[in-house]
């Protein structure tokens, strides 16, 4: 027997080997949180790896049907979890009647203390699940508040906290905002956009609908400012393509919104409107990681800044992305990657 076939069969145990230490991992499932089942997704080439918890924005934007499209090659290295949030996607579409109208609105409010009640549940959860100590939590806008919040409580589960378009205190942010995309209009000449705005007039609201037609030209100046993500990364998995998927999405959607904005006629108190997270506890024990759009007008660069540089933690950094607004793209994917690969080690 030769040296070389020796050394090839040698090859090919260690490549049989390693192959067979990989433990893959594809699961979308309901799990019982807090009293409703909620809906988690979790998938990896390989469960050692260490476990990514992304909290959507919104609230009621989940991102459980684009994951593979956005963040799909991160699960060589993590196993990637999406969470539809309480009031939000299949979640949603698994605890609210057939017919959701405004006496469910009324009648089955949410608050950030739920939520993020149910957000360290899910935490507890994967730890247990997946046999970690520790997750890491990479939160995107709204999900920034659960986030922030979930690591201040429990900095016990998670190895450190992400977040991209930090909300800090959306009172005052929108009211910058309002004043910003004024500016903008005014300087465009961009008479509809004006009328719009002058309608409405400044926040803060008593119905969501003026908060939400403020947030479209908000996001139309965004897009004009800002270099966006490609169109494939919003094309919906099959699983999730259908109508009643699709329902629940949009309901869900109307759902978070009110609860998030506040609709005073029907006694809903918004949830943005307890938020400020300046003056709630700012000494984090985890490393905290901040992702910030250069041309981000909803959660502004000014403010997020203030926060960073109030808040204590054993490391932390804010990242400034050119090119980027209060969405995704594909500069801000990079910067979280980034940011993960620098974490992998701990």
């Amino acid at each position: 027997m030769t040296r070389a076939f020796l050394l090839s069969i040698f090859l090919l145990v260690i490549a049989l080997s390693l192959t067979a230490q990989l433990r893959p991992i594809d699961e979308q499932k309901f799990v019982s949180v807090n009293g409703i089942e909620q809906w988690i997704t979790i998938k990896a080439e390989d469960s050692s790896k260490p476990v990514v918890l992304f909290l959507h924005g919104g609230p009621g934007s989940t991102m459980s049907p684009y994951d593979d499209a956005i963040y799909g090659k991160w699960n060589k290295d993590f196993i990637l979890v999406n969470w539809d949030q309480r009031g939000a996607g299949k979640t949603f579409g698994r605890n609210a009647p057939a017919v959701v109208n405004e006496d469910y609105w009324i009648a089955n409010p949410i608050t950030v203390d739920q939520m993020t009640a149910d957000g360290i549940k899910i935490a507890e959860y994967l730890t247990k699940y997946l046999g970690k100590q520790k997750i890491i939590i990479v939160a995107t806008s709204w999900g920034t508040v659960l986030g922030a919040e979930m690591a201040l409580k429990r900095p016990d589960l998670f190895h450190a906290y992400i977040g991209h378009s930090q909300v800090v205190n959306p009172t005052e942010s929108l009211a910058r905002a309002y004043i910003t995309v004024q500016t903008m209009a005014r300087v465009a000449k961009d008479q509809e956009s004006i009328d719009k705005i002058r309608s409405i007039g400044p926040p803060p609201y008593d119905d969501a609908k003026n908060a939400g037609q403020l947030f479209r030209i908000i996001k139309k100046y965004e897009r004009q400012n800002s270099t966006p993500a490609p169109d494939h990364w919003w094309k919906l998995a099959s699983g999730y393509d259908n109508e009643i998927d699709s329902m629940h999405r949009y309901d869900g959607d109307d759902y978070s919104f009110i609860n998030y904005m506040g609709h005073k006629k029907l006694g809903i108190r918004g949830m943005s409107s307890t938020v400020d997270l300046m003056k709630e506890d700012l000494q984090f024990r985890v490393p905290v990681h901040l992702i910030q759009g250069s041309s981000d007008i909803l959660t502004s660069k000014e403010i997020t800044k203030s926060y960073f540089d109030k808040l204590k933690a054993p490391k932390k950094k804010l990242y400034l992305i050119s090119g980027a607004a209060h969405g995704h793209n594909q500069a801000i994917v990079d910067a979280q990657y980034k940011v993960l690969k620098q974490l992998q080690g701990i």
